[in-house]
């Protein structure tokens, strides 16, 4: 409900939004609906079945499988954030979401997108510590340089969610309730804010596009060294192995980041939110999906681990 402010009766400020969602009819809805759930549900189990793996397996327990784990964990938190209410809301008549609901929305989609950044700049450290430098690589990557790392990692990811949320919902909202999205995120948020968002716009570009940058450069630096090694081993197997392992993860950062660059660190960003829409299923509920399947598709000691499991559960 609307409430007027204080000595200012022009403006209507809003207790609560409205995520206006996807244009077209109930067949739409319903084929929208049956698509999101069919995502959703694909990345609950895949990333579930990731994590149930390497923490039974006792010969995934290493760092690179450490950090493939807490992937799998954020991904599943992350299109948790977003499905269930985008999955509501295409059947509800009111798609209303409150400003608190709005903003914890928001700040958890923050964390988790900002943390799986750096994850996946920390698995291109451990890859180049792996290769590059294996006698010191036990020593450099134990667990508690692991467990580090992975902490560092959350917590960069909630500096910028403290940040980011702070300022958006710092804004007056009053020239309208209606967000033009099926969650809470900040372009569609800024386009009906009524103050000055030229320091949101700022921060958004800036810090989103400093974090892709340093995490870009990471991975480039590594994946260069990494490069450089592999060219210079003499067995053929070797050279296979590592090129499916670094394959792999090589994909999930394009996908990543290269959606991530589509919707907030480019300019015209806040005002193409159609196009925002469709980028925004794929980095909240495609690639979460497609990670459990990138990662073991395309790794042996994966395969083997979910065919053991397998011959367990079969005996059993």
């Amino acid at each position: 409900m609307p409430l007027h402010s204080n000595g200012n009766l022009s403006k209507v400020y809003f207790q609560d939004f409205v995520l206006e969602g996807f244009a077209g009819g109930l067949e739409t809805q319903a084929l929208l609906f049956a698509v999101f759930l069919a995502l959703y549900m694909v990345t609950v189990l895949g990333n579930l079945l990731m994590i149930i793996v390497i923490t039974l397996d006792d010969r995934l327990h290493s760092p690179m499988y450490f950090f493939l784990k807490n992937l799998s964990f954020v991904d599943l938190c992350y299109s948790s954030v977003i499905a269930p209410n985008a999955l509501a809301n295409f059947f509800s008549s009111s798609k209303a979401i409150t400003f608190a609901g709005c903003a914890t929305q928001f700040f958890f989609l923050s964390l988790m997108a900002t943390t799986e950044g750096f994850l996946l700049g920390v698995m291109a450290y451990d890859r180049f510590m792996a290769i590059c430098s294996p006698l010191r690589y036990p020593i450099t990557m134990c667990q508690s340089a692991c467990t580090r790392l992975v902490l560092g990692a959350y917590c960069g990811g909630c500096l910028n969610s403290v940040v980011q949320t702070s300022f958006t919902f710092h804004l007056p909202f009053c020239s309208s309730n209606r967000i033009n999205h099926f969650f809470c995120d900040v372009p569609p948020l800024l386009q009906i804010a009524c103050g000055n968002t030229a320091i949101n716009e700022l921060l958004l570009f800036g810090i989103c596009g400093l974090i892709i940058v340093a995490v870009t450069i990471v991975i480039l630096i590594s994946y260069g060294y990494i490069t450089v090694t592999i060219l210079r081993m003499g067995s053929g197997a070797g050279r296979r192995k590592i090129f499916s392992t670094c394959g792999s993860h090589m994909t999930a950062v394009t996908l990543f980041f290269g959606t991530l660059f589509v919707m907030y660190a480019q300019p015209g960003a806040i005002e193409s939110m159609e196009q925002g829409k469709v980028v925004s299923v794929f980095y909240t509920l495609v690639i979460p999906m497609l990670n459990p399947l990138i990662y073991s598709l395309r790794n042996k000691d994966v395969k083997e681990a979910l065919r053991r499991l397998g011959q367990k559960h079969t005996a059993m």
